[in-house]
């Protein structure tokens, strides 16, 4: 043998140019070498054993060199977007079609099996075309509504509040969310891991801490009060985070990122009793999630829509077209409550600068 190559692809792809030419020239030296000591054999010999492959080596060498050089900006491809934006098969293009958005609260995909079933109850009650429309980011949601990217929103009553005071009566309350002791409130819930010598919230002063987004009620404005009603500012936490959902909160903390975190009251209570956390403290209730609309929407589409959430029976006629309706904050449907329910909310997002005025 003239010359023997074994280079696996995975090594080749992560050697840098310097290296492809120095194994280049070290491969012409071993050529020359074999050339000397096979003197003796003829040159087409010597050509078909040796330079043709390390010809053919040499050029595979070189279109990797190329490859690995270019400076190519790499495309940000969402997976959420290919398997949410898609929406089970509900995404469409129709002009008239009403685009509905939501805070995230689960994993995407189970979010949108949830809202998916739930627009199908809607379009049914009022004849209208609905879409999902998903967004990655949980401030998003209530930013889409008030541009008039979306129609219709389920968000948390900070983002409602956020909403208003940035886009004013562009966002328009609609209804609120009834918990399953039939009331338009909800709670949030410190906790942490099975086994953690952690007893109580005060137990959290120099510990690690993680928060939903910033703009979420359950997630972020309610742990924060109940860690200063425990006497623990941000400033006395080793450190804290923000994620982008509940769900992955719960996940901070279960792999050990940190070592408490704040959640939503119903994922808090299922995890607790499949034994998957430990709960610290459950704050006192809040007003709870709403559904909320842009101005631009008609009055007699607006009237219909609230007609049917306020008829909406998800634990009895309804139910089974639903999927995991009970894993909500609204698992009992819907009620109107005055606006000035949202003030204690407001109070709390202007101290800690989520309202400027």
């Amino acid at each position: 043998m003239c010359f023997r190559i074994n280079y696996h692809a995975a090594e080749l792809r992560g050697i840098k140019t310097k290296q492809l030419l120095a194994l280049s020239f070290r491969l012409v030296r071993n050529l020359s070498s074999v050339s000397k000591k096979d003197s003796r054999r003829s040159g087409n010999d010597i050509r078909e054993t040796c330079i043709m492959p390390a010809l053919i080596f040499l050029c595979f060498f070189f279109l990797i060199s190329w490859g690995c050089t270019q400076k190519e900006t790499p495309k940000k491809v969402s997976l959420y977007n290919k398997t949410v934006e898609n929406a089970m098969g509900r995404a469409r293009n129709e002009e008239d079609t009403l685009r509905f958005g939501f805070d995230l609260r689960l994993d995407p995909k189970d979010d949108v099996r949830i809202y998916n079933s739930f627009l199908e109850y809607i379009e049914k009650a009022t004849g209208k075309d609905l879409s999902i429309k998903f967004t990655e980011k949980y401030e998003d949601t209530v930013e889409n509504l008030g541009k008039g990217i979306t129609h219709f929103a389920a968000v948390g009553s900070l983002s409602y509040v956020v909403g208003k005071e940035k886009y004013g009566d562009r966002i328009k309350y609609l209804v609120s969310g009834v918990n399953d002791e039939g009331e338009p409130r909800y709670e949030a819930v410190i906790f942490t891991r099975p086994g953690s010598n952690i007893q109580t919230v005060n137990d959290l002063k120099g510990k690690s801490f993680a928060f939903g987004p910033k703009m979420s009620t359950q997630g972020y404005l309610i742990p924060r009060k109940m860690l200063e009603d425990a006497g623990i500012t941000l400033k006395d936490l080793s450190y804290y985070i923000h994620t982008d959902s509940h769900i992955n909160t719960v996940s901070s903390v279960l792999n050990g990122e940190c070592d408490a975190g704040g959640i939503q009251d119903v994922l808090a209570r299922r995890l607790e009793i499949e034994g998957k956390i430990k709960v610290l403290k459950i704050s006192d209730s809040y007003p709870s999630s709403l559904i909320a609309y842009n101005s631009t929407v008609d009055s007699k589409t607006v009237e219909a829509v609230r007609s049917a959430l306020l008829a909406f029976e998800p634990t009895g006629r309804h139910k089974n077209m639903l999927v995991d309706w009970d894993k909500t904050e609204m698992p009992l449907g819907f009620i109107s409550v005055n606006e000035s329910e949202f003030y204690k909310v407001a109070v709390l997002a202007r101290k800690y600068g989520l309202l400027t005025k």
